[in-house]
């Protein structure tokens, strides 16, 4: 959640992020007026309860029609004290409630617009010219089904639409990805953390999934918890409740963990294959820093998810994500897209967002330094979401055989295999 005090503060630049992020303006204007009557019914009440409080003393030393009068205020100071106190706790509790629908402060660098009005900063690698080759590139399914690696006929008999098996070489592909993005991660100084998969509801509201991405998340109504959709949940959850001394600042942690997402609004997109499903593996990135590190963090992040995909020898952008498509909690975006030949367009492979102090604010995460203590800010980035990567690496370094060359970083992670093979039928 934002500063209360920043919008008291400034609320023009609180109704531009909500108008930048499509979202209602006229929220602010509400959120105003309910904090406004929480702090004017808490004066109220602190003076009824002082004059409560004052009138006691009197009582003890009045006598006869004096202190029946006393008396007669002390009846009506004990129901106005009542009333105020209720309205002050319903002032309060709608106040909390709007706060929680107001998304981030938008960065005032973000792109103003839609899904598609993003900015290009980066373009890394070249496209693979495969007419040159002499030969028409195969979708990662197909490729998948040469190598045995990919059964998505059995994930659906099994499970549904959007589920898979990974199989044979397919399986040795994700735990070799897994263990090059931990290592990644562990020698930039990340403490690797592998998280639950289920988490309670303060844990999913205070990170922001259960605003615009609440139809998105799986609910266990018989244990009220909920199915992660990204281990930032609970690696933002980590230090809830918790006050962190400046100097163990960064904290940084690489999250393992499945994920789980009922992919809402998406029916008819991406239907085939593995590149939008319903659960998969992840490493994420994680930090908490001083607020006024995070930018500098935040481009760290980015950094490290570009060495990852540059290791894995593909060819991608990176864009500035705009307001509209940001996530609740996200004050800005980048997210890098790798190329897949046979959509002939950039996917997103890896996204991080610098979260500020709203995540820390609704999960009550606090640093002191100097004796003084105040909100920190947290900061996200997926390293490798598998089966996106998977879809990349068979697309961008398949041959013509339908043989699939292995990157050199992987290499090492798959027992030194330098192509995986098509199996034999």
């Amino acid at each position: 959640m934002i500063d209360l005090r920043l919008l008291r503060e400034d609320p023009d630049r609180v109704r531009a992020s909500q108008r930048a992020r499509g979202e209602d303006v006229a929220l602010v204007d509400s959120l105003l007026s309910a904090d406004e009557r929480r702090r004017s019914s808490g004066v109220r009440f602190d003076e009824l309860r002082a004059e409560q409080k004052g009138l006691g003393k009197l009582i003890g030393r009045a006598a006869g029609d004096e202190k029946a009068e006393l008396l007669k205020r002390a009846e009506q100071l004990k129901t106005d004290v009542k009333a105020a106190d209720a309205e002050r706790d319903a002032a309060d509790t709608e106040t909390q409630e709007l706060l929680q629908r107001l998304g981030n402060l938008v960065h005032p660098e973000v792109p103003v617009g839609g899904e598609e009005d993003f900015v290009t900063l980066e373009t890394h690698g070249t496209h693979r010219d495969f007419a040159a080759e002499g030969f028409e590139p195969r979708d990662h399914l197909e490729l998948g089904q040469l190598l045995g690696a990919i059964d998505v006929e059995r994930g659906a008999k099994v499970s549904g639409s959007r589920f898979y098996f990974l199989t044979g070489v397919g399986a040795l592909l994700e735990l070799a990805l897994v263990n090059a993005a931990i290592a990644q991660a562990t020698a930039a100084g990340f403490t690797p953390i592998l998280t639950p998969a289920l988490v309670r509801p303060q844990s999913m509201a205070g990170t922001g999934f259960l605003g615009q991405a609440a139809q998105d998340v799986y609910h266990l109504d018989k244990d009220d918890l909920y199915l992660v959709g990204t281990s930032e949940v609970p690696l933002a959850a980590y230090h809830m409740d918790e006050i962190l001394d400046a100097d163990r600042l960064p904290l940084r942690y690489a999250g393992f963990s499945p994920c789980f997402r009922r992919e809402a609004g998406s029916h008819g997109k991406d239907t085939r294959g593995i590149f939008r499903v319903h659960q998969f593996d992840k490493v994420e990135m994680f930090s908490y820093v001083l607020p006024e590190d995070a930018q500098a963090e935040h481009q760290r992040l980015l950094e490290w998810e570009k060495q990852w995909l540059t290791s894995l020898e593909l060819p991608f952008r990176v864009i500035d994500v705009a307001s509209a498509d940001l996530g609740s909690s996200a004050a800005r975006k980048f997210d890098c897209e790798a190329w897949i030949p046979t959509q002939g367009k950039y996917r997103e492979l890896t996204s991080t967002s610098d979260c500020t102090e709203f995540q820390s604010r609704r999960l009550s995460i606090r640093v002191r330094e100097d004796k003084k203590v105040r909100p920190l800010a947290t900061l996200n980035g997926t390293l490798c979401a598998v089966p996106r990567t998977i879809v990349a690496i068979l697309e961008n370094h398949q041959q013509a055989d339908g043989s699939v060359r292995v990157p050199e970083a992987l290499r090492p992670f798959l027992g030194g295999r330098e192509v995986l093979e098509p199996v034999a039928k």
